[in-house]
């Protein structure tokens, strides 16, 4: 038996997520962090794109957070899913990101910026230039680099994809080498610098060669198991961290494109990253928040004039169909859409982004809902996803 979808008015009813965004936990809304100080404090601008994919901008977003620096934000979009901001380009005329100001003075380049903000507000237990961290920084790129002639490059010569397979293993047994010199779960006696430098790509890796290449770094790497729970014990981290399928599908326009094996594991796993089960993926491993649901509906009902706006379907249709999956989110009972909606619901299952959207779990279960309601009335599959580009989610789209 289905129910009747529940209206707008019924589903605000059933949360009360609010984000803190000034002086809360680490989040990607906020446009102005405090920590509890005074806003004539504030020295600092953070430039940092609008979806929270660029990793450089996540380096010094996570170093801010974890330093309690109070800063402004402001939000820049990236070549690959917009136009530029003519505003940003003749402050950056390279256009490039992260780019920050600091009491007036504008900084690029992430080890930069790092570097310049060290010399001011002290450094996170060890700066970049300590002996302890400089070769952990070469190894970072070391591993950047074995990470991207193992994705990034179509095979030319049978035997290729084994051979960089072995190589980035190779360097992956370095970083486990690396992490197991101290008692701590850290790369160095406690969390520092070096974390935040390693943090960004190998996120990325961990998400990107479990959906390309069948492996799990994550699951593979003890140290590196270890060090991805130590860092989702901090609230800072889990704020600025996202998801297997927002990172598999905004890293190809990125990188200039990112190559499948073809491999039995490879193929399970990209089914079921893009079409669930969503959890249990090795994305996460901290326990579910108890109001991951609410957050979802919140997010939903913030923005969902623009989500029905921005959907191929017609929008009184896409209406009900989005109410019949959140109906099912929140309360578990069955709710059918009308027919034609599954290819809707699914396209924006596949465009849900973490962390600019919501958060990790809140993700899982919107992505859920829309899947399960889908089904209920077919299996056609949303407007593919763009790998040369992301121009639809150009963040113009979303602007009041």
């Amino acid at each position: 038996m289905t129910v009747s979808p529940l209206s707008w008015t019924e589903l605000e009813a059933l949360t009360d997520f609010q984000i803190e965004p000034v002086n809360g936990k680490t989040n990607a809304q906020a446009r102005l962090r405090l920590f509890g100080q005074s806003e004539a404090d504030v020295r600092v601008t953070l430039y940092r794109d609008n979806h929270g994919w660029c990793p450089y901008c996540q380096k010094v977003w996570l170093w801010l957070e974890e330093m309690r620096v109070p800063y402004r934000i402001e939000k820049v979009t990236m070549f690959c899913y917009g136009e530029k901001e003519s505003w940003y380009k003749r402050k950056v005329p390279s256009g490039m990101l992260p780019a920050l100001e600091l009491d007036g003075q504008m900084i690029t380049e992430s080890d930069d910026i790092l570097v310049a903000l060290e010399r001011v507000f002290g450094t996170l237990k060890y700066g970049m230039q300590d002996p302890q961290v400089l070769p952990l920084r070469r190894l970072e790129r070391l591993l950047f680099r074995a990470w991207c002639n193992w994705l990034c490059r179509p095979p030319m010569f049978p035997g290729q994809d084994k051979d960089s397979r072995r190589k980035f293993i190779q360097v992956v047994q370095q970083v486990e080498e690396a992490i197991a010199a101290t008692s701590s779960p850290y790369f160095l006696d406690d969390f520092s610098t070096a974390d935040v430098i390693f943090t960004p790509y190998v996120e990325r890796m961990n998400a990107s060669l479990f959906y390309y290449k069948g492996y799990s770094l994550r699951e593979e790497n003890p140290r590196m198991s270890a060090w991805f729970d130590a860092m989702e014990t901090r609230s800072t981290y889990r704020g600025t961290q996202s998801d297997f399928h927002t990172h598999v599908h905004d890293l190809p326009p990125q990188m200039g494109g990112c190559y499948a094996n073809g491999s039995p594991a490879a193929i399970a796993n990209q089914t079921r990253v893009d079409e669930g089960e969503w959890f249990g993926l090795p994305d996460v491993m901290y326990p579910e928040p108890d109001n991951a649901k609410q957050e979802a509906l919140q997010q939903v009902i913030r923005h969902r004039r623009n989500i029905v706006q921005v959907n191929p379907a017609n929008d009184q249709f896409f209406d009900q169909a989005l109410r019949c999956a959140l109906t099912h989110m929140m309360t578990g009972e069955i709710c059918e859409p009308m027919d034609g909606a599954d290819q809707p619901l699914r396209y924006l299952r596949d465009r849900i982004n973490v962390p600019r959207d919501m958060s990790i779990y809140a993700a899982k279960h919107l992505r859920t809902a829309l899947e399960n309601t889908a089904k209920l009335v077919g299996d056609r599959q949303g407007e593919p996803i763009p790998v040369r580009h992301r121009r639809d989610q150009d963040p113009a789209n979303f602007r009041a």
